[in-house]
């Protein structure tokens, strides 16, 4: 382990060039994966207008009810994982080029998003174009519905007031299947259309009926950071994550699962991130409530990767503790936070250190903040890994995952789009 630099460490290696202007420019962070699985759904959805012209009003409802469905299905946590599982059971013999894109499973709510705004465009569609009737007045306030869950999901609104975006998403979206179960029985539907939306209902409730409240340990080892133990019968799998909440009906934050190898339960990693992780951490709850079904997270393409190096700030450590612990595939730390001892606490340092004797910890309390693309750079070259997987906060994880990218490296971080 080296918690600091005997010199300018930062200046021990130079970063590859970049790659030409032309092999650069998929690694765009507007040609993202997210981006193009986005324009991929609208492509295929003018595709099937053109094809389809003129389209009867039948037509209309169907490619709505068809996006709709996809824009819901595809965040359901059973799909996500088999999306996960058929994405990385590739093997690592296969070229890296192929299981560098397969590592971009996590990408997939560009199908949520490309779903979602083509269903809307369909239905506006069909409203306009349908006869007055009592199913044409349902339909008007759907889409009145769909266009502010629409418009309260885009970036700037997302980002400023996500507790409003989350709660508006979540009521919102069952008023407006509510409001289309009325649509399509006041349009006398045929089996195909009651068949999907029972489906859509069955995968919006499921995480629901799974809701309990349960007992959590809390271990405090500063003011920063809250350990959370839980162990009601339920041991995840490395690299996966609960989603927990003090309020039910209000929020709810995902923590990623650190199951210890051969022991029951597993544990969360809560920092200090704003009001509710504040006061989480300030007012210890003796329960809380979990729902849902565990779920991947993006380390998972990990197996896609002889080796591969976790990047991580502060509390990102979280998900890569896990991964560290099962030890599935040979990998290299490098971690900056501040005073990680006092911080953290001895035992989880020491827990890391066990696993990872060479890891790279940096304390930012006495170095100041490091260059991480470049030590991410410097452990992927002295290590010999195929890939690097950052947990960070947005900024940074950005400025790694396409740092790297640019210069020729496989390299994933979170996209923070739910």
């Amino acid at each position: 382990m080296t918690t600091s630099p005997p010199r300018a460490h930062q200046d021990s290696g130079e970063l590859p060039p970049l790659l030409s202007a032309l092999r650069r420019l998929p690694k765009h962070p507007r040609l993202m994966h997210y981006n193009r699985l986005a324009a991929l759904v609208l492509l295929a959805n003018a595709a099937y207008l053109w094809a389809a012209w003129p389209v009867a009003t039948h037509t209309l409802g169907h490619a709505a009810l068809a996006n709709l469905a996809l824009a819901v299905l595809v965040r359901q946590q059973y799909v996500i994982n088999f999306l996960f599982r058929l994405a990385t059971s590739a093997p690592t013999s296969w070229p890296l080029k192929i299981r560098w894109t397969l590592g971009k499973v996590y990408h997939f709510g560009g199908l949520h998003v490309g779903g979602a705004l083509a269903g809307t465009a369909w239905f506006l569609a069909l409203t306009v174009t349908a006869p007055n009737s009592p199913a044409t007045a349902v339909g008007w306030a759907l889409l009145g519905l769909l266009a502010l869950i629409v418009a309260t999901a885009l970036p700037p609104f997302r980002s400023r007031r996500h507790d409003h975006f989350e709660k508006i998403h979540r009521f919102g979206g069952w008023a407006a299947l509510a409001l289309f179960w009325t649509h399509t029985l006041l349009s006398s539907p045929g089996p195909v259309e009651v068949g999907v939306l029972a489906v859509v209902t069955f995968s919006v409730a499921l995480p629901w009926l799974r809701l309990r409240k349960v007992d959590v340990r809390l271990e405090r080892p500063s003011s920063h950071v809250v350990l959370a133990r839980f162990d009601h019968g339920e041991t995840p799998f490395a690299g996966s994550s609960t989603a927990i909440s003090r309020s039910p009906l209000k929020e709810w934050h995902s923590f990623a699962n650190v199951p210890a190898p051969g022991e029951s339960g597993f544990r969360l990693t809560i920092s200090r991130a704003g009001d509710w992780t504040g006061s989480f951490i300030d007012d210890l709850p003796g329960q809380v409530w979990v729902k849902g079904i565990t779920t991947a997270g993006v380390a998972n393409i990990e197996v896609l990767f002889t080796k591969v190096v976790y990047v991580a700030t502060g509390s990102g450590i979280g998900p890569c503790l896990p991964h560290l612990l099962a030890a599935q595939v040979p990998s290299r730390l490098v971690w900056a936070t501040r005073d990680p001892r006092a911080t953290y606490g001895d035992a989880l340092v020491d827990e890391i250190l066990a696993v990872q004797p060479d890891a790279r910890i940096w304390d930012t309390s006495r170095h100041g903040k490091p260059d991480m693309v470049r030590l991410a750079h410097e452990a992927h070259r002295d290590f010999g890994a195929e890939a690097v997987i950052c947990i960070s906060n947005k900024k940074l994880t950005w400025q790694v995952v396409h740092g790297l990218e640019r210069r020729g490296i496989p390299a994933y971080g979170a996209i923070w789009d739910s």
